[in-house]
């Protein structure tokens, strides 16, 4: 998908609203200001020169911001960070459409045992405050990720998840008035 179209789902997540031509006060937002860039940096190659100059604009809010998403992550359209501070995504992740991550969350690699590998998260998952989310694992669709959540096993579609270690329940609705501006 073009970076300008992913550019104006996330812009629409944040803001409940299309851009309009310019949207030079929404980049004010330091949220918004890292995404537009990660999207720019992740639509081009590595080694063009936009790819160099986007990479190097990211790296600085990655550094400012604290967010440490790299352009190789394949995220969906429509995704949301909900305050900026340290969020940590490994590159190799896959996280699917309407996603919310809140501060302090770390989604990473598991580098032995039969979990070894990456998670791959599915749409409409909100994940809260300080979750851990490790390991070759699935979150499913309609997803609720409580605070300070660790998640080491699958979770299937339509569930909430809260403790250490997770405690699963099944909920219809486990995202309902989390996940708000859907795509």
């Amino acid at each position: 998908m073009q970076s300008h179209t992913l550019i104006r789902k996330d812009y629409y997540r944040i803001y409940g609203k299309w851009p309009g031509r310019f949207i030079f006060k929404e980049m004010m937002s330091p949220n918004f200001r890292y995404l537009y860039f990660f999207r720019k940096a992740s639509k081009y190659k590595k080694r063009s020169f936009l790819g160099i100059i986007y990479r190097l604009i990211l790296y600085r809010y990655q550094v400012k911001y604290g967010f440490q998403i790299y352009p190789e992550t394949d995220i969906g359209e429509g995704f949301y960070l909900g305050h900026w501070g340290t969020v940590i995504i490994n590159p190799e992740v896959k996280i699917g459409k309407n996603c919310n991550i809140a501060t302090g969350v770390t989604i990473g690699r598991t580098n032995r045992g039969s979990k070894e590998g990456v998670p791959v998260i599915g749409d409409e998952v909100w994940i809260g405050t300080n979750a851990v989310i490790v390991g070759n694992i699935k979150i499913g669709n309609n997803v609720l990720i409580a605070p300070n959540a660790y998640v080491t096993t699958d979770v299937p579609d339509n569930s909430i998840v809260v403790g250490n270690i997770a405690h699963i329940t099944q909920n219809e609705n486990a995202t309902v008035g989390y996940i708000n501006n859907k795509i």
